[in-house]
């Protein structure tokens, strides 16, 4: 234990200049230096052209704040506190032959809502007309919404899948392997690496916690025949230590990383971000190429073989502990790669990101298949598509969690070994 958190230590070393560092933002602005908060935006015309040099100020109490737009119109100011705030466009700084539109409210007030980064959208042209907008689009747009979140918890579900097809451990930990992937990012680009070779490195990063774990821990407890039920006791313990060692160097607040704020751009009849759309294609990609690796190559047949039957799969000659430990290394990359799309996709990076998603992703494992790596994506596509279109459905946000928790509890009582699960006698 002492060897993994040590190893633990040193590898977020990294993220104590990032507590100290600026959130990347798309338009720089002297207060955000100073705050945690802030409130952001974009300043786009009747044809959706960018508006620049347009000044915004936020008031509450003592404190003003202002920020100018950028030359793609976005906009930030940073808040000392959370609460209400009265934001002014100030309209002698537009462009001529712009003006806001019919009963757009300057100035008004906002509120933060269990957010750090609070979005504020000034309406310009002749008026505004509310979009009532076709059911069927909709549920199209939350489809792909859904399919691209499903498939970045596939990322981090087929991992931890794979782990526990191999070992039988259920990983508590897990959720911070996807979180440490998202840290990483943000501590290299703050010490000023590029931002390339900062996704380079978090991946690496978390396949060496991976490694780490399975060497310093997992391995010595499975030499001593430790149980599966006090492994994952230990898992949890883990989970806790790393989360709040993430959170001593990182800190509580939200931070986000380059490029999280993007207009949504429309493909066809879907309207999309192009960060979601980014995840979709590159979880799509690595999943694919997982799949080739596990059905075509020797290690991929190997890593199945111990997944199906650790001890004939030793007596067959396969090196059952390399086995092991190059899938906890895969799992922590995957983790990770799911933590970075993850950080996009909600957005930004908090110390407990992995953790809000991870009975989610239990519930991807679990609805597909415990220990199948093709019922891990296919769970997790479930998860991410029903929670999704259960705010088309009239369920309230804050409870579209909940929703796919309870679809995999009712399939569960249907099928209890899962989707592509196969029936185990017991006794």
């Amino acid at each position: 234990m002492g060897a993994v958190f040590a190893s633990v230590v040193a590898i977020l070393l990294v993220v104590a200049p990032a507590s100290q560092a600026t959130s990347p933002s798309p338009t720089p602005s002297p207060s955000i230096t100073t705050f945690q908060n802030n409130i952001s935006g974009f300043l786009r015309d009747d044809a959706r052209a960018p508006i620049a040099d347009v000044t915004i100020t936020a008031r509450s109490g003592d404190f003003e704040g202002t920020a100018t737009s950028a030359a793609n119109g976005s906009w930030s100011i940073g808040v000392p506190v959370q609460g209400t705030y009265e934001i002014e466009l100030d309209e002698s700084t537009l462009p001529e032959g712009i003006r806001l539109a019919e009963g757009q409210e300057n100035p008004r007030n906002v509120t933060f809502s269990q957010t750090s980064n609070l979005s504020v959208i000034f309406a310009f042209g002749k008026g505004i007309v509310v979009q009532q907008q076709d059911f069927g689009q909709n549920l199209l747009n939350r489809l792909v919404a859904g399919l691209s979140f499903g498939l970045l918890l596939a990322l981090a579900s087929v991992g931890l899948s794979l782990i526990f097809g191999t070992t039988g451990l259920t990983n508590f930990a897990h959720g911070e392997m996807v979180t440490l992937g998202a840290v990483l990012v943000f501590a290299f680009n703050a010490i000023g690496l590029p931002f390339w070779l900062a996704l380079i490195l978090s991946l690496l990063g978390g396949g060496l916690f991976g490694y780490v774990q399975d060497a310093g821990l997992w391995k010595p407890l499975r030499r001593r025949g430790t149980g599966l039920v006090p492994m994952m006791i230990v898992s949890i313990g883990l989970a806790l230590a790393v989360r709040y060692v993430i959170q001593f160097y990182f800190g509580g607040a939200t931070q986000q990383l380059p490029f999280a704020q993007s207009a949504e751009i429309q493909l066809g009849p879907v309207s999309i971000s192009p960060n979601n759309l980014w995840s979709l294609i590159i979880s799509a990609v690595v999943i694919a190429l997982i799949g080739i690796i596990l059905l075509k190559t020797r290690l991929g047949k190997a890593t199945r073989a111990v997944a199906d039957n650790p001890a004939l799969a030793a007596a067959s000659g396969i090196d059952v502990d390399s086995v092991i430990r190059i899938v906890w290394v895969t799992g922590g990359m995957l983790a990770s790669l799911g933590g970075i799309l993850w950080a996009y996709y909600r957005p930004g990076v908090t110390f407990d990101m992995g953790s809000q998603i991870l009975l989610l992703i239990f519930a991807g494992v679990t609805l597909g298949g415990l220990g199948t790596v093709f019922g891990a994506l296919i769970g997790s596509i479930i998860v991410g598509i029903f929670v999704e279109l259960t705010t088309v459905f009239g369920l309230a946000a804050d409870l579209k969690y909940v929703g796919a928790l309870f679809i995999m509890i009712v399939v569960l009582l249907f099928r209890p070994q899962g989707i592509l699960g196969r029936r185990e006698r017991v006794g």
